[in-house]
């Protein structure tokens, strides 16, 4: 619902500008991060229950529990109101970081930029027609896991990277695969993962 009145609100206030530009805008807007500094703003870490864990390790100021918590919040105004009483809020809060998003085609101005698994996906889709697909897993005591994820395209493994969330790790690998299949990489190749065909990158913490 959330990506749905994000995108409903990037086209129509944006009509004209390519559709690239456009799903990568709205990816801007509602990744994790973002969510997480508008929670954080509004002070949502503070009202939150939490078990005793999260408590002592901090989890009113991790960014994966803030996001998680303004999804929840905008949810329950929909499920209590309806949809525009949910647009709304959802306008309310994101709409001045819609409007100061760069109005420009080009990737290298945008911060949507670092969304790769959406730029992956429009290249292989435009490209070979496929959807990449991704398998993560997990290890590490439940304060402090690892992911890792791959990703396969055209069931060849294409990227591979870790994280401290299943997002983050497959971000990560699929940088790695966006930079492998593009014409034009965006960084230089670091030292590859074993059992990969490229660069290994890690998300930061």
């Amino acid at each position: 619902m959330l990506g749905l009145v994000v995108a409903e609100h990037v086209f129509l206030t944006h009509p004209d500008l390519a559709e690239g530009w456009l799903s990568r805008a709205r990816a801007s807007v509602v990744r994790a991060s973002t969510l997480a500094s508008v929670a954080a703003e509004l002070g949502l870490g503070q009202v939150l229950r939490l078990g005793k864990g999260e408590e002592l390790s901090g989890g009113r100021e991790k960014p994966s529990i803030l996001a998680d918590a303004l999804e929840a919040t905008i949810g329950a105004v929909y499920l209590d109101g309806d949809l525009p009483a949910a647009r709304r809020l959802v306008l309310r809060l994101l709409a001045e970081r819609i409007d100061r998003l760069p109005q420009g085609p080009d990737p290298t101005v945008d911060p949507a930029v670092h969304d790769y698994k959406s730029r992956l996906q429009e290249l292989v889709a435009r490209e070979e027609g496929l959807v990449p697909e991704y398998v993560c897993d997990e290890s590490g005591p439940e304060h402090e896991k690892l992911f890792r994820a791959v990703v396969r395209v055209g069931g060849a493994v294409r990227g591979a990277g870790e994280g401290r969330n299943k997002k983050a790790a497959e971000q990560v690998a699929a940088r790695q695969a966006f930079e492998a299949l593009s014409p034009h990489p965006a960084e230089p190749e670091l030292a590859a993962l074993p059992g990969t065909d490229g660069p290994s990158l890690v998300a930061p913490d």
